[in-house]
């Protein structure tokens, strides 16, 4: 009797389970069929496409009004781009906060954290009119440059990433440090030779997660950015389908489809480091 309810129980987790994997699945087993269906339309769209083809992913490639490549290529330098500086800062900045005592450091913890709070897009207007100041100084980082989004993009990333990072930090034991020290180690050399090898997993985090939030973006690189050549994937592709969505589906899918394999390669490079890196910051801070 105790064996039958254990198997109904765990019979009912697993269609549960089942449930929720098919509901996470199906859109994206639904855009891959729509990248391979060469009617390139939402008519007649099924999960397993009809005389399924490349056409739709050479299209991608050949298209010179729409350069969805270079487009790709755009949101992936600046995502890189970004997702470094922001490692290189918020660690700088978490090291500070969790090893020193200084006078101000739990309120600079909690006004990095309460910028957080409000979205970025409550303040499009002002960043706009900054940016354009900016760029009326030093052009190379103004309006319509990739420098300036990449600049506006690093203003948004402390808050909630020091604070991650300073919780994986604090489980490092000072000792290291310290014994760093006594052998002529300065503070910069602790941090840099003892301390950043040890966070690894934290920093794969802080990495991969800026890369997601860069690399998606939408409402900043449309504001920001004017040019075609310029337009990073997310307004690319917003453009791409705003006049005639129903018959440009199947491009707009496999553009997707390309679109998302720097994510899911850069997921798969670093999955090793994630677990560790989620999980560790939470148990001290």
């Amino acid at each position: 009797m105790y064996r039958k309810h254990t198997f109904f129980r765990g019979l009912w987790r697993h269609a549960v389970l089942w449930v929720f994997l098919i509901f996470a699945l199906f859109p994206i087993l639904w855009v891959i069929s729509a990248s391979f269906n060469p009617a390139n339309t939402l008519v007649g769209q099924s999960i397993i496409p009809r005389n399924a083809s490349l056409v739709n992913y050479k299209e991608v490639f050949v298209s010179e009004q729409y350069p969805i490549a270079l487009w790709i290529k755009n949101s992936i330098v600046i995502g890189l781009t970004t997702s470094a500086l922001v490692v290189v800062m918020t660690s700088l900045a978490a090291y500070a906060f969790s090893r020193f005592r200084f006078k101000g450091r739990r309120q600079g913890l909690f006004a990095a954290l309460l910028v957080q709070v409000f979205p970025q897009m409550l303040a499009a207007v002002s960043i706009y009119l900054l940016v354009l100041s900016i760029g009326k100084l030093i052009p190379s980082l103004g309006i319509n440059t990739h420098a300036g989004l990449i600049l506006v993009y690093l203003g948004g990333a402390m808050g909630v990433n020091a604070w991650l990072m300073k919780g994986y930090f604090d489980t490092i034991p000072t000792s290291l440090e310290e014994s760093a020290m006594i052998d002529g180690a300065s503070p910069f050399q602790a941090y840099y030779m003892i301390i950043l090898p040890l966070a690894r997993p934290i920093l794969a985090v802080i990495f991969l997660l800026q890369f997601i939030g860069t690399y998606s973006e939408f409402i900043f690189a449309s504001v920001l950015i004017s040019s075609s050549e310029k337009y990073t994937l997310a307004v690319g592709l917003q453009l791409f389908i705003q006049d005639q969505y129903a018959s440009r589906w199947g491009v707009f899918a496999a553009a997707s489809v390309l679109g998302a394999l720097p994510i899911v390669i850069l997921f798969m490079f670093l999955q090793k480091y994630l677990v560790s890196g989620l999980t560790s910051g939470a148990v001290k801070g």
